[in-house]
């Protein structure tokens, strides 16, 4: 029972910490992707006139559900993937590694990233809808809370699934040598916490970009009678398809970083705290 529960606690001190460093750049970042007003604006020009008019109280818009979702949602994914693949060691390949598809893809690691991603859209449906409506200053009702559903749920799906899949190619290229010494951990076998999670949530977000601007429109209710595709075709037609990726890539590596150094720290204490044997996939 604890071997299960240590990953979800260090996942909820993982959102916590993201929301905290993270969240100004990410109210940037959203309104860059889901205010017409600032469809054509910089992010050094929408973090001013926002910290103009509310200063850093402004920066934090939407914070508050995502503080408290955050924790949930993070744990979901971390711990639902873990768990994934502790089942899918025990039960599939007669308990043994699984080969690398083509020497590089661990299928175990895919699948349960992809569970991983699920479990995390199903919380972050409502609190990313919540912290959406916030950050760009539009009004909701009941029925509006499960807006962008799909796409919410095929990003975060993408999202996980790369985070892990970059996490295990970390780990595959450090032991391989192909790594400098100055990004690995001290056991040589990974990199380092604020890197690894500067890195691989970096290449991760990069990965389905374009279906977050596409999600945080949807979600924005300022393109309420829109669906994905035509979204996302209007966004490639005016070359948005990558609206807000320097704050988002900068709030990822500032965020991200410092929370796996804190899920780091979390998980190593608690599972040397209840001699565990350590199984998750960061």
């Amino acid at each position: 029972m604890m071997e299960n529960l240590v990953p979800f606690v260090a996942g909820a001190s993982y959102g916590l910490t993201t929301v905290v460093v993270g969240q100004p750049l990410d109210t940037v970042k959203v309104r860059m992707q889901g205010l017409p007003s600032a469809a054509n604006s910089s992010g050094v020009a929408v973090a001013g006139d926002l910290f103009a008019k509310e200063g850093v109280r402004g920066l934090y818009r939407g914070g508050l559900p995502l503080f408290v979702g955050g924790a949930f949602m993070r744990s979901a994914q971390f711990g639902v993937s873990g768990a994934a693949k502790v089942w899918l060691e025990e039960n599939t390949n007669g308990g043994k590694p699984a080969p690398r598809l083509f020497g590089i893809l661990d299928w175990q690691v895919m699948i349960a990233g992809a569970a991983g991603g699920v479990s995390r859209g199903l919380v972050e449906i409502p609190t990313d809808f919540f912290k959406t409506r916030r950050q760009v200053e539009h009004g909701w009702s009941i029925r509006e809370v499960m807006d962008g559903t799909g796409v919410t749920l095929a990003r975060n799906t993408v999202l996980y699934t790369a985070f892990m899949f970059y996490l295990d190619m970390a780990k595959l290229l450090c032991r391989q040598g192909y790594v400098p010494s100055l990004l690995m951990a001290d056991d040589r076998e990974n990199l380092s916490p604020f890197v690894k999670g500067a890195v691989c949530a970096n290449l991760a977000w990069l990965t389905c970009w374009p279906a977050d601007v596409v999600k945080t429109q949807r979600q924005s209710g300022n393109y309420a009678s829109r669906s994905n595709t035509e979204l996302l075709m209007e966004n490639l037609r005016n070359g948005r398809l990558f609206r807000g990726i320097v704050p988002g890539l900068v709030r990822s590596t500032i965020a991200n970083g410092s929370s796996m150094v804190v899920y780091e720290y979390v998980l190593t204490t608690l599972t040397k705290k209840f001699d565990l044997e350590r199984r998750d996939l960061a």
